[in-house]
C-alpha cells in the first residue's frame, strides 16, 4: 500500500455524540485502522468541518473538535473545510500530490454528504479510493433510515464505481503487507 493515506473525515464531537448508526463499530474500526496505519507508515490525514459562529461546528468549540478516541497525534495534519468535499478550497489535493499519493483509504462521517462528496472528488482527481466496511456512518432522516443510506451508498453507489469496498480484515492485511 505504497503512496497511501488514511483520510479521516469529520469524526467530530458534534456528530459522534449524536449517536449515528453503528457508532461503536464504526469508531472501533476507525481506531484500528489509525493504529495499523501509524504502525505501517501510512500517513493519517484528518478533515474537520468548520462553520460560522453559533453552529455546532464553530471553530474552537467542543463540537468542532475531532472526537477524542481518534484524535491526531504528533504532527498529523488537519485540513479544515467549509464544503462537503474534503478537496474543495482546502489545499488537500496539493498536499496529497506533493506526497505522490495514489491511494486514499476513506473513513468518517456523514455517508451521504461529506463521505460521498469526498469519494467522488477523490475518484475524479485520479486517486484509487478504498472504503473499508463499517467505517462510515450517518443518521436517520425524514425519508431514509441510516442503515439503508449506509448500505445504498457503500454497496450500490460507490463499490466498483468510485471506490473499492473491502473488509477491515482485508484492508489490515493489505496495510501490514506494505
Amino acid at each position: 500500500m505504497k503512496n497511501t493515506v488514511l483520510l479521516v473525515v469529520d469524526v467530530q464531537n458534534a456528530l459522534v455524540e449524536n449517536n449515528p448508526f453503528n457508532k461503536e463499530r464504526v469508531i472501533d474500526n476507525i481506531k484500528k485502522l489509525i493504529i495499523s496505519s501509524r504502525k505501517n507508515n501510512i500517513e493519517v490525514v484528518y478533515i474537520r468541518h468548520t462553520e460560522e459562529a453559533g453552529s455546532d461546528f464553530e471553530k474552537n468549540t467542543y463540537g468542532w473538535e475531532i472526537y477524542s478516541e481518534i484524535k491526531p497525534v504528533d504532527n498529523e495534519i488537519i485540513f479544515d473545510k467549509k464544503f462537503s468535499s474534503a478537496f474543495h478550497k482546502t489545499g488537500l489535493e496539493i498536499y496529497l500530490d506533493s506526497k505522490d499519493t495514489e491511494n486514499i483509504i476513506l473513513v468518517g462521517m456523514q455517508t451521504e454528504y461529506c463521505i460521498d462528496a469526498t469519494c467522488k472528488s477523490s475518484f475524479d482527481l485520479g486517486y484509487n479510493v478504498i472504503i473499508p466496511e463499517e467505517t462510515n456512518t450517518t443518521f436517520d432522516n425524514k425519508i431514509f433510515n441510516a442503515k439503508d443510506l449506509y448500505n445504498f451508498y457503500n454497496y450500490r453507489i460507490w463499490n466498483n464505481r468510485f471506490a473499492r469496498l473491502v473488509s477491515i480484515f482485508e484492508l489490515e492485511t493489505m496495510i501490514c503487507n506494505v
